[in-house]
C-alpha cells in the first residue's frame, strides 16, 4: 500500500488542484469550473502563506485530496478565524476516510495556531455532506449566506 501523507501544497501542486476544484464544482451549482481562475487564487493563497493555507493529501507523488483554509478576523470573537473554502478527495479516493484526515489535520493546524473559529459553507440539500461536517463537531448556523458578486473593474455585475 503506497504511504498517504499529509503536506503543505506547493506551486508545482497548482494544476493537479485545479483539477480537483473542476471536480468538485461539478457538484456545485453556483460555482462553474475555469482552471485559469482556479490557479490565480491558488497561487495567491500559496504565494502569500498569511492569507491561508491549503494542504494536500498525497499518495506518493499523486495528489489525491486537498482542504484551502483562508484567515480572517472575527470581531465577534475578537481574533483571527479561519473560513474552510474547499475540501475535495479525488473520486477514485472517496469513502477511504481522506476527506476525515484532511479535515482533521486541518482542526488541529487552526488549534495549534490558536485560531479561535472555522466556517464553512456547504450545500443543506446534500445530507452526506452536512452529517460529515456534524460528525466532526460542526454546527448548522442561523446565519445565510448572501453573495454580491463584483465585475473584475469594481463595477457591480
Amino acid at each position: 500500500m503506497a504511504e498517504l501523507r499529509i503536506e503543505p501544497a506547493t506551486l508545482e501542486d497548482l494544476p493537479l488542484m485545479a483539477e480537483l476544484l473542476a471536480d468538485l464544482f461539478q457538484h456545485e451549482p453556483e460555482f462553474r469550473a475555469d482552471q485559469i481562475k482556479q490557479i490565480r487564487g491558488l497561487r495567491l493563497i500559496l504565494e502569500q502563506p498569511n492569507r491561508g493555507r491549503i494542504f494536500v493529501l498525497r499518495n506518493n507523488m499523486r495528489i489525491i485530496g486537498m482542504i484551502n483554509l483562508l484567515f480572517t478576523i472575527s470581531t465577534a470573537e475578537g481574533g483571527f478565524v479561519v473560513l474552510l473554502e474547499d475540501l475535495i478527495v479525488h473520486a477514485e479516493h472517496r469513502g477511504q476516510g481522506h476527506g476525515t484526515s484532511l479535515l482533521e489535520h486541518a482542526i488541529e493546524f487552526a488549534r495549534g495556531k490558536n485560531f479561535l473559529r472555522i466556517t464553512l459553507l456547504t450545500h443543506r440539500n446534500d445530507p452526506r455532506v452536512v452529517e460529515f461536517y456534524r460528525r466532526h463537531g460542526f454546527v448548522a448556523s442561523e446565519m445565510m449566506p448572501m453573495r454580491l458578486l463584483l465585475a473584475p473593474g469594481g463595477a457591480v455585475s
